[in-house]
């Protein structure tokens, strides 16, 4: 627990320069991430025999997140991507036989897994309502927070013991009216006018969030490991701190959009 307090002393620190300074450093921030985290996806997978084409999940990764940064035509560009990374991966399977459909399969599930949502925060930032980036954080990591505390004080039903045996109901209902408080309180500050829609993304932000812990657990529980990786002491690897924000970066960016068709 100590361990995991002061990485998370040094990391939040970094983690607001990086947001405030934005540009240039929050994108690169965000392909270091997104490639630590394919590959940390695609390494659990081996421990189940299955071998993702690394590659192309490295080079498509390059490619989408250079493409959300860049701002090219959103649709259409990403759609080319997408179209070359299941061309690709159909040559290797018929010139490398070693490599099979699940492998293929895996590879590309890697791709739109960690690569596509998480390249989500940079498109927060590159809209002009750019402050919403923080509700990622905040919707991500409050419910974390209030999930782990009212589990200790007040669980006692699990949630999903086959899946995750310490959450519990009430773990998952504080941690969803903590996101939503502490998304109404950053919604009053500044985006008052929009404060129903900004409470909207603390609820549904946090059922994701814990979505997306859960589906972590799931991917982990099947391939046999603890952790995807020791890269962040006292919390794993880079999918085991970002799990959740996989899930809570597109929604808080569709709301967005949202918002500022509302505005």
């Amino acid at each position: 627990m100590l361990i995991r307090i002061i990485s998370g002393i040094v990391g939040v620190p970094l983690l607001i320069g990086i947001v405030l300074y934005g540009g240039p450093l929050l994108f690169l921030s965000v392909m270091t991430i997104s490639l630590i985290g394919i590959y940390e996806f695609y390494c659990a997978l081996e421990n189940k025999d299955i071998k993702p084409i690394k590659w192309i999940g490295y080079l498509i990764t390059i490619a989408i997140i250079c493409q959300f940064h860049l701002e090219f035509t959103y649709t259409y560009m990403l759609t080319f991507i997408y179209v070359v990374a299941i061309v690709l991966t159909c040559i290797v399977l018929l010139i490398k036989p070693q490599y099979n459909i699940i492998d293929a399969s895996t590879t590309l599930f890697g791709i739109f897994y960690v690569s596509t949502l998480l390249g989500h925060i940079i498109l927060i930032s590159n809209h002009p309502r750019s402050t919403a980036i923080w509700l990622v954080f905040i919707t991500a990591w409050g419910t974390d927070t209030f999930a782990y505390f009212t589990g200790i004080f007040f669980g006692k039903k699990k949630l999903c013991p086959n899946i995750s045996p310490k959450k519990t109901v009430m773990g998952a209902v504080g941690g969803i009216l903590g996101s939503v408080a502490l998304s109404g309180a950053f919604g009053y500050i500044f985006f008052r006018d929009d404060l129903l829609i900004v409470l909207s993304i603390g609820l549904f932000g946090s059922i994701l969030s814990q979505t997306g812990d859960l589906t972590a657990s799931i991917i982990k529980r099947y391939v046999g490991i603890k952790d995807y990786g020791k890269i962040i002491p006292g919390h794993g690897g880079v999918l085991d701190r970002f799990d959740s924000i996989i899930f809570t970066a597109p929604v808080i960016y569709y709301f967005v959009l949202i918002m500022s068709v509302g505005g």
